[in-house]
């Protein structure tokens, strides 16, 4: 079980990660950063596919699958042709996380790490692993560059991964609730649950090739909750909940609404990316709310949807869009 109250105090004993480029490349493999951005380089494509599809988005069966990370190519191999690349920290953090009963997860063995960057909560994951680097604990403090693991292959997928595909999968995430394992007993309570709040439905992932290209671009002025809000929207929402999870934690990132200085906040507007992330968020006052359902759907951005139909969070009926169930499910989560 993870104690929360243990990781959290781990967590804001980290110093406050302001550097312009807080995130390292996981692996020596450093083609991304070149100027084609490393194709077949650095990507690892899935199995009969070419390079993109190890990229992360809508990259895999006609767009309609979501790849939520980016597979990385080996620079190295053992004497038995297997992937020897180290798995290292991405940045300073806490171990929140690790698997290694590769038979409960598709990422087989795999380590979560928990950053504190410009005072928001960051996940960074690295799946995969042939192993998880010896006497990693859950609650240890990290330096970027540490390893830990080593590259693999390991999964519980009913197609297995090559060893001529071996590869890191690596992702930058941010958490939906803070109280997941909760909300799966009460509303998922006939399937199982292997890995408490870090099961991967609570876990939303940023492109972490679009990250460094942008740390490389702006050359000391990328800052991540900007990354954030620059991210296309798929749809707005409607909360009529005056706090809710992420509200609370990512505080940072809400927009100013000057009525809220002279009225309680009644909920939000949140947008959201194709895959969930609430990228923008301003609060209410009661009287802007108006009368309504606890959840809303107030617009969806049609042209994203085509672009990125893979995170499956709304769909077209008529000439009216609604939420999916999936949809409806993790903003269920959300405010749960």
């Amino acid at each position: 079980m993870i104690r929360w109250h243990a990781l959290a105090a781990a967590f804001f004993a980290l110093p406050l990660f302001l550097s312009a480029t807080p995130f390292e490349l996981p692996t020596t493999n450093r083609a991304l950063l070149d100027a084609d951005g490393g194709t077949d380089r650095y990507f690892v494509g899935t199995e009969g596919k070419l390079w993109p599809s190890g990229q992360f988005g809508c990259v895999r069966t006609d767009g309609w699958q979501f790849h939520e990370g980016m597979d990385i190519r080996p620079m190295t191999h053992d004497k038995h042709g297997e992937p020897a690349d180290l798995a290292m920290a991405a940045a300073d953090g806490v171990v929140a996380y690790f698997n290694t009963r590769t038979g409960l997860s598709n990422y087989g063995n795999y380590v979560v790490l928990r950053h504190r960057i410009e005072g928001l909560e960051v996940f960074t994951l690295y799946a995969h692993l042939a192993q998880v680097q010896p006497g990693l604990k859950v609650g240890q403090i990290v330096k970027t560059g540490q390893p830990v693991g080593t590259m693999g292959r390991t999964s519980n997928t009913r197609q297995r991964i090559t060893k001529e595909r071996g590869h890191l999968h690596f992702e930058i995430d941010f958490m939906a609730s803070e109280r997941y394992a909760e909300w799966h007993r009460s509303r998922l309570a006939t399937t199982r649950n292997d890995h408490g709040d870090f099961n991967g439905f609570n876990l939303f992932g940023l492109d972490p090739a679009g990250i460094f290209h942008e740390q490389q671009r702006l050359q000391g002025n990328f800052r991540l909750s900007q990354f954030i809000r620059m991210q296309p929207e798929l749809c707005q929402v409607r909360l009529r909940v005056p706090e809710f999870s992420w509200s609370h934690r990512y505080r940072g990132l809400a927009e100013a609404n000057p009525l809220v200085q002279h009225a309680p906040i009644a909920g939000w507007d949140v947008s959201l990316t194709f895959n969930g992330i609430p990228c923008r968020m301003i609060p209410r006052t009661a009287a802007e709310l108006g009368k309504g359902p606890k959840v809303q759907l107030l617009s969806v951005n049609e042209a994203n949807r085509t672009n990125s139909p893979c995170g499956r969070l709304v769909v077209q009926r008529g000439a009216k869009w609604v939420l999916t169930h999936k949809g409806e499910q993790l903003l269920d989560l959300m405010t749960y």
